[in-house]
């Protein structure tokens, strides 16, 4: 079996592998034709198994349109007609990775999955979660995080500020990277906690800034939150990605915790984007990160589908952290 990138003549050829019956795959073939255009997806980063001039499988990965290497996975198939669907999938993962640690990915891509809630409880889902999760652990993606995804619509309506902070536009990135640092402090965020754990608490702040800066447009939009007094009690992110407006990144610091900041930051970023005519705002959070579940639901999100993220472990390049 042959294992290869695309090529963009084979845009038609490609589409047509895309179903719309699979309860696990949520990229159809005019969401791929339309990222493809924005070259969010590529012909590089698209990949197929061929055998006798058939194709059987198909990997999708995507990115920024200014990266040199994909960061996701979005879309895996492998048709039924294949005894071993896991052991194909496995194969086409690990050629397409060898390319893009060749092309200078330091890190395989990781896989995101979006599913229904409760998607345990679902056969059809968990039959196709099989094959699929058997595969992506022969190729080294064994970390699992699985976060809840909230949306805001303005038909909920705006919530109310209680006006108890005051929120500051700060144009220092490292007054940024120190409440990033500060907040890591008991953060029950998965990902805070596995980065500080293999970079030490100032890389993985610093880590946190660059990401936020990748969306440069957005960095105006950025507030520390302060009380009455004028002390620094946390701070939050509006931010935009690919789908719209976002909750980017909201923290209090641990010093602060447990007087209903969370809110006020929550709220403050959902007035933002809703001043600025957003009609929809996406949010995450983790499956272990209660109270900020709860906080979502207090101020009129709701939880709409699962996001199952498959990843690489973070390898570590500190003895603990710093």
């Amino acid at each position: 079996m042959l294992f290869r990138p695309t090529a963009a003549a084979e845009l038609d050829r490609v589409s047509a592998l895309f179903s719309t019956g699979d309860p696990v795959n949520w990229v159809d073939a005019a969401r791929y034709r339309s990222d493809f255009a924005d070259r969010q997806y590529r012909p590089e980063w698209t990949w197929v198994a061929e055998e006798r001039g058939e194709l059987l499988a198909l990997a999708v990965w995507w990115s920024q349109p200014t990266n040199d290497t994909p960061t996701t996975l979005d879309h895996l198939y492998v048709s039924d007609r294949v005894a071993d669907r896991a052991g194909v999938a496995a194969g086409l993962l690990t050629a397409a990775h060898e390319a893009y640690a060749a092309a200078g990915a330091s890190t395989p891509p990781e896989y995101q999955l979006r599913l229904p809630n409760e998607w345990r409880r679902r056969d059809p889902v968990q039959a196709e979660m099989a094959w699929r999760r058997a595969a992506v652990e022969r190729v080294g993606l064994t970390e699992d995080l699985e976060r809840l995804q909230y949306v805001w619509t303005a038909d909920s309506g705006v919530p109310e500020s209680r006006g108890r902070l005051v929120f500051e536009p700060e144009p220092s990135d490292e007054a940024f990277v120190d409440v990033f640092r500060q907040v890591s402090v008991g953060s029950l965020d998965t990902t805070t906690r596995r980065h500080v754990e293999a970079y030490g608490r100032a890389a993985a702040a610093r880590e946190d800034l660059d990401f936020y800066l990748s969306a440069p447009a957005t960095r105006d939009w950025w507030r520390l939150a302060r009380d009455a007094d004028g002390a620094l009690v946390g701070f939050g992110i509006p931010w935009h990605n690919p789908g719209g407006p976002n909750v980017g990144y909201l923290g209090v610091l641990p010093e602060s915790r447990g007087n209903g900041y969370i809110d006020e930051i929550l709220v403050e970023i959902t007035r933002f984007h809703a001043a600025n005519g957003a009609r929809r705002i996406t949010a995450t959070t983790d499956l272990v990160n209660v109270p900020m579940q709860k906080a979502f639901e207090r101020n009129r999100y709701r939880n709409t589908e699962v996001r199952l993220i498959l990843s690489a472990p973070v390898p570590s390049t500190v003895d603990g952290p710093q």
